[in-house]
Formats: structure tokens, C-alpha cells, sequence
């Protein structure tokens, strides 16, 4: 993680790091590139938690103060150290506590937010501008024992309830906004000080209701002044304000109430806006959203004009947002964010990170879980500043924070980073005679994205080479360094480390090759004919599949199938990989749509009579697809199935069943020629007419993927068997090809 300092002033933008490909002694690696977003990513905090106290139930709201205190306040009835397990060392604090930033621990500031009958929660908490007072709305009746409704005022510097702000709101108050004069209010209410205030309402800082008037029709759940003080801003469920339709969002006079901007059709009806932040020139939303068609990402629009700048599509409930240094925080359960280019079905990520500029995700992956309550994870975000070091609290449902159990509460700051990057996955290759190529699969850190890797070879302490490389979770790029500095008949060995600058790995196991003195004669054929993705599963240990070819587009494994199964299907150095029909399977790094004309090659070995699907292409990687064809499946009586969709599946069968225990010769090509399926080199099933297929984003599986509605389907969508040499070609291969495969099998 490299730090960046000062808070941001308009549209300033973090100076983008200069990449230094460090050349190395031998060869020249294939580096994989950042985007050019992550080029001047100004992210500064780290992703690693620091010690913090927590709570025992929901933190709702939260509010910072310029002096490093932290207000939280929610639904909870005590606090305890980190690492005190739920019922340990609990101290009370009901729905309120105060915490000194830099250390996590509470102050001496206790409030008690109570209700006659049912449960008191607070569910926002704002500052004045002076910092004096701390206002608080929520579900409650009393603050320490003074009678309130609703709304409270809190004295910061006695830590007292305000006898002179009582003001009657006849619901749940969700959101604050404060002025040096008035208080705006959003929420379930629809009355306030006996007047009819329909979810949103202003009243002054001595508690009297003004005039101030943006009746809306659902709730009110956000309220964000712009900084040139002449607009708020509203978000919630509601379709009008003062009639007019708006749904969701949107902007209203600060002195009247009167619309200034309406959002129409802006924001699906399906979603409504959680939360709003603002900086100097852009104004933010959070949105969740339920049912079809849903919108749960984040909205930046221009405080000048009020309209978008960008939106993400990102699908998971965005449900808090918070800008610092040039960067837009969110807390969500993202699961799908492939709409944006960005992760597809992907365990769900709380925590995200974005340049105000640009909505693509930034290289900050710290995570908590769902938690308790209605899952979500986090719920609420503060930034302060003390000593020097700029803090983010992160507030919410959950009770684990990056894997390790923390209830409600945590923190981040902009250092010093701790994390090491994951220890690469490395494959080595020697295919071609007189030479290794050393590929591996690129690291993932969860706050840097660019890293530099090192070769160790043969023990030695330093490296042969250093090169640098960009990666996020769901997308590590294989890189290749050729060590040209060996001899046939010579074994050599090779470990690699990624570093972020700060932190280094630990060297990855040795892997060791043998240097060939004349080419594998199966593998060059594959390579000649111009596969764009060539897995021989010649790895041990790791999710790995590295890509043989040209195209470095390497395969993640799922679920640990059987690595180095033996004898292979062809002659020669390699090994074959084992998928156990229900969980295992591979999926291809990349992301592809250019599927017009392809053919798909691999070998495979079973007795299974539950059929399975052997490869195909799918529009997911950790869930099944639900765009899927391309592939070729095995039927239960173990013939053959080919099928692409193109308005239906069309698809084509063998006649011989091949799940007989021996390695059986597998290609499904289409092209202008229609559709073929060969086995053991000949052809087995064509139709001509079938020319064309369904165009999509997604990613080659091996091992199973969806078969839903596809004939014939067999019990189960998993392979169970052993698959090698695996290729797919961006062309359809003649049968002279195929045919030339299948005898090479044996040449070594």
C-alpha cells in the first residue's frame, strides 16, 4: 500500500506511480498491465483492520469528530475489548458509545438511548459545524433518562442530552443534516412538532419547526447538504416530493423545500436510495434494491448541473458511502459486478473502493461477513483524522472482519500496511527444447494491485529476473518468464515471490523441469494450429492451471480436484487432472465474447454413469451459469453431446457410448461448416446448417458448468473422471487436424 497524505481539495488526483519493469539477467516476461484507472489511484487507507472495541448487536449510524472521537449508535445493549468473545467482558452501553479514534477504545462519553416499550435503536447521528453538538434521531424516548421523541441533542463537551432542543417526531428518524441554524430530518415520521411533515421535515437548532416543506409519499432514509449550502439532497423509497415525481432521489431548495431537481425514471422502482454523501464537486448515492431489474450500486452526479457523471451496476445492496482523499468508500454485499467489467458471480464483497472519477474498482479488498440482523454486512462509514494518520471506522451487522471475529465495529487507516501479498502459484513448462518457461499465476494483496515478482532459480538468494505485474481477485493474468541460460538434459528448480513494496511473500514451494532436447511432438501441434488457451495440468498443489500457449489465459481449479494423475493421455512429461462429478471443476481467467467460430479439444477417462459436463463455455465462474452452451457433455449411458444455443440448443450425438475406463480423443468444432463432434480422431456427428451460436461474455469451464434444459440431460452437471490437454481454438479445425492430434498421441 502506498500512502498518500492530506485531504482532498476539489478534483486533486493521487501523482501516478511510475511502473519500472526491472529488466531481468535472462528472458523477458508477458507483464500483465493495470488498467489505466489504477494508475493514479489515489486510494490511501490499507486494508488491514486495526484493534477495536465492539458491540453486541447492529451500529446504524455513526458521526466524527475533528478533535479523533467517534460516535456510534444502533441497536445494542453493551461494548467489549477486541477479541472478547460475545458475553465476555461486556461493559453497558445501550444503543450509544463513544470511541477515541486512534486507539478504538470507548472515551468517557455514555449515553443511554431508551424506549418505554419495544426496542430503541439511533439510526443517525450528525455534528453541528462547530463540533458543540450531537444530534441523534432514531427509535427512541429517552437519553438518559430525559424525555425526548425520536430526536436529541447531545452537549459534545458534557456528554449530556440538551434540555432546550425537544422537538415531538411522531416516527423513527433514519437521517440528519445540520446546518449552523437548522436541522434537516428524513424518516418514517409523517408528523412533526403536531404539524404534517410527511418523512422529511427542518427545524431550527433550538428545535422550532420550520417552514421548510418536502413532503414525499415513502420514506425518507438520507439528507445530504451540498457544500455551497443552497441544496439538500433526499434519498429514500419514496416516488413524489411535493407531488412531483421523483422517485428515490432528489433535490430540493435548502430554504423552502421547493424542488430544484426531480429524478423521474432515474432510479429503477425496484430500488431506493440508503445513503448520500457529497465533496466539492460531486454528490454520491448508495442504492438497494429487491426483485428484477434492480439497482444497487453507486451513483456520482454534478453538484453544478445535477446530473450523472458515472454509475456502477454493481448487483449487492449498496448500504453506506463515504469520500476521502479522492476516493468514493462503499459497504454492500457486491456479488456481480461483470455489468461494469469488473467481478461476475463472485463470493460477496462488503467493502469496495472507487476514484471519484471513474467507477471502476479499486485494488482495497478489505471484508467483513453478512452478520446478524438483515444481512448485510456494514451499514454505516466515518472518517477522522488524529496524530497525523487519517482513520476510517466501518460500522454495521457483521461479526467478522477480514476472516477474524469483530462484532459491529472496526477501523482502517492510511498505515502502516502489514499485509503480505499471496504466495504466487507457479508452473514451468518445457515443451520446446532448450529452454523453461516459468509461468505463474499473478498474486492477489488486498490494497496494492501492481506487484513485483521475483525468480529464484536453483536456490540461489538473488533473483534472475524481477518484473511487475497487475491483479484484483477475480482476475490474476498468467506471466511467463523463458530461462534461455540452460542445456538439454540439465534439471533446474524455481520458486517466486510478490511483493507490495512493503511486504513480501514467502517464496513459493520449488518447482523443478527437466530441459528437453527435442520439442514434445503433441503439445507443438496444438501450439502450430493456434490454440488461444492450452491447460495440460501438469501442476501440483494450487488452483492453477497454467496456460501452455501464447494467450497466457490460465485456468482457476475449484474444489482441489486430483492434481498429477497418471498415466497421461499422451506421451511425455505431463500428467492429467481428476474431477469428482459434484464440485470440481476449472474456469478460464478471461472473459471472452469473440466465440463466432471455435473449436474445443481435450481427452478425457471415466466409467461414470452419471454423465457430466466434460467443457463448455458459461457466463459464470463461481456459481452455475445461467448463459451456457458451447459445450460438450456426457450422457449418462456415456455417448457424447455437442450443443450451442442460437434461439434453442441445437446439438449433435455420438452413437458410442465412452465411458469405458480408457482415454478417449475429444473435439467439437463450428464454423461456417456447421457443427462437428470427433472422438479418437474421426468424425462422429455434424449437422451443416448449424452455423451459429449465442453471443455472450463468459468464461471456458472444464469439469461442469449448468445442463438445465439441454436433452437428454444427465444426473448429474459435473464430470466425474480424468481430463488432460485440454485447447480451445479461436477457428474450427479440419478434420485433418483433429485427425493429426489423435495420432500424435503417442510420438512423445
Amino acid at each position: 500500500m502506498k500512502a498518500t497524505t492530506g485531504r482532498r481539495r476539489g478534483r486533486t488526483r493521487a501523482t501516478a506511480a511510475a511502473l519500472c519493469l526491472l529488466a531481468g539477467a535472462l528472458g523477458a516476461a508477458a507483464a500483465a498491465g493495470p488498467p489505466a484507472a489504477a494508475l493514479t489511484a489515489p486510494v490511501s487507507i490499507t486494508a488491514d483492520d486495526l484493534s477495536t472495541w465492539q458491540t453486541n448487536g447492529i451500529v446504524w449510524s455513526m458521526a466524527a469528530s475533528a478533535d479523533g472521537v467517534v460516535y456510534a449508535g444502533g441497536t445494542f445493549s453493551t461494548v467489549r475489548p477486541p477479541g472478547a468473545a460475545s458475553g465476555t467482558s461486556e461493559e453497558p452501553a445501550v444503543n450509544f458509545a463513544a470511541f477515541d479514534t486512534a486507539t478504538g477504545a470507548p472515551t468517557g462519553c455514555s449515553l443511554s438511548f431508551t424506549l418505554s416499550s419495544g426496542t430503541a435503536t439511533v439510526r443517525s447521528l450528525v455534528l453541528s459545524p462547530d463540533g458543540e453538538t450531537l444530534y441523534a434521531g432514531g427509535r427512541f424516548g429517552a437519553v438518559n433518562g430525559v424525555g425526548v421523541s425520536n430526536i436529541a441533542a447531545v452537549d459534545t463537551a458534557t456528554c449530556t442530552p440538551r434540555q432546550d432542543f425537544k422537538v415531538a417526531v411522531s416516527a423513527t428518524v433514519r437521517a440528519l443534516a445540520v446546518t449552523d441554524d437548522t436541522v434537516y430530518l428524513g424518516g418514517d415520521f409523517k408528523s412533526v412538532a403536531g404539524q404534517t411533515r410527511n418523512y422529511f421535515a427542518a427545524v431550527t437548532t433550538g428545535a422550532a419547526l420550520k417552514p421548510w416543506t418536502a413532503n414525499a409519499d415513502e420514506v425518507g432514509r438520507a439528507v445530504e447538504l451540498t457544500p455551497d449550502g443552497r441544496h439538500v439532497v433526499l434519498g429514500g423509497d419514496f416516488f413524489t416530493v411535493n407531488g412531483t415525481s421523483s422517485h428515490a432521489l432528489a433535490v430540493v431548495n435548502t430554504t423552502t423545500g421547493a424542488l430544484d431537481k426531480s429524478y423521474p425514471g432515474f432510479i429503477p422502482n425496484t430500488s431506493t436510495v440508503q445513503d448520500l454523501t457529497s465533496d466539492a464537486e460531486q454528490f454520491y448515492t448508495a442504492n438497494e434494491g429487491t426483485g428484477g431489474g434492480v439497482f444497487d450500486g453507486r451513483i456520482a452526479l454534478d453538484l453544478t448541473t445535477l446530473n450523472q457523471v458515472w454509475r456502477d451496476t454493481c448487483l449487492g445492496a449498496t448500504q453506506a458511502i463515504l469520500v476521502h482523499n479522492g476516493v468514493l468508500y462503499s459497504g454492500s454485499h457486491a456479488h456481480d459486478c461483470a455489468s461494469m467489467g469488473e467481478f461476475p458471480d463472485q463470493p460477496r464483497k462488503h467493502l469496495l473502493a472507487q476514484s471519484v472519477d471513474d467507477p471502476k474498482l479499486l485494488p482495497w479488498f478489505p471484508d467483513t461477513n453478512d452478520g446478524i440482523g438483515e444481512p448485510v454486512g456494514p451499514r454505516v462509514m466515518a472518517q477522522t483524522d488524529k496524530g497525523g494518520r487519517h482513520y476510517l471506522w466501518v460500522g454495521g451487522e457483521f461479526t467478522t472482519v477480514n476472516s477474524k471475529a469483530q462484532q459491529g465495529l472496526t477501523r482502517f487507516a492510511d498505515g502502516p500496511d502489514t499485509g503480505a501479498p499471496w504466495v504466487p502459484n507457479v508452473s514451468v513448462s518445457t515443451v520446446a527444447p532448450g529452454k523453461v518457461d516459468v509461468n505463474w499465476q499473478t498474486s492477489f494483496d488486498t490494497d496494492d494491485g501492481t506487484l513485483t515478482y521475483r525468480i529464484y532459480k536453483d536456490g540461489a538468494s538473488t533473483p534472475v529476473h524481477t518484473t511487475t505485474g497487475y491483479s484484483v481477485f477475480w482476475d490474476r493474468p498468467q506471466l511467463r518468464w523463458t530461462d534461455t541460460d540452460v542445456a538439454p538434459g540439465e534439471t533446474h528448480t524455481y520458486r517466486i515471490t510478490a511483493s507490495d513494496g512493503t511486504n513480501t511473500s514467502a517464496k513459493s514451494p520449488a518447482v523443478s523441469a527437466t530441459v528437453a532436447d527435442k520439442a514434445e511432438s503433441y503439445p507443438a501441434r496444438v501450439l502450430s494450429d493456434g490454440a488461444s488457451l492450452y491447460w495440460r495440468y501438469d501442476e501440483g498443489t494450487s488452483t492453477f492451471a497454467a496456460d501452455t500457449g501464447a494467450g497466457l489465459d490460465n485456468g482457476f481449479l475449484r474444489n482441489t480436484p486430483s492434481y498429477r494423475q497418471t498415466p497421461a493421455a499422451v506421451s511425455g512429461p505431463s500428467t492429467a487432472i481428476g474431477f469428482n462429478g459434484s464440485t470440481q471443476y476449472a474456469y478460464s481467467n478471461r472473459g471472452r465474447s469473440d466465440t463466432t467460430r471455435f473449436s474445443v479439444e481435450t481427452w478425457i477417462r471415466t466409467t461414470t454413469t452419471k454423465g457430466g459436463k466434460i467443457i463448455g463455455f458459461g457466463s459464470n465462474t463461481m456459481e452455475l451459469s445461467g448463459k451456457y452452451d458451447k459445450h460438450v457433455y456426457m450422457l449418462n449411458n456415456g455417448r457424447l453431446t455437442f450443443g450451442t444455443s442460437n434461439n434453442g440448443g441445437q446439438t449433435v450425438s455420438t452413437i458410442g457410448a465412452y465411458n469405458d475406463g480408457a482415454w478417449h480423443h475429444v473435439v467439437a468444432t463450428q464454423g461456417s461448416g456447421g457443427m462437428a463432434l470427433y472422438v479418437d480422431g474421426q468424425l462422429r456427428a455434424v449437422n451443416p446448417l448449424y452455423t451459429k451460436n449465442q453471443s455472450y461474455t463468459g468464461y471456458w469451464r472444464v469439469g461442469g458448468d449448468n445442463l438445465a434444459s439441454w436433452p437428454n440431460r444427465p444426473t448429474s452437471n459435473f464430470f466425474a473422471g480424468q481430463i488432460d490437454e485440454t485447447a480451445v481454438y479461436p477457428t474450427a479445425l479440419t478434420a485433418a487436424q483433429v485427425s493429426a492430434h489423435y495420432a500424435l498421441r503417442n510420438s512423445g
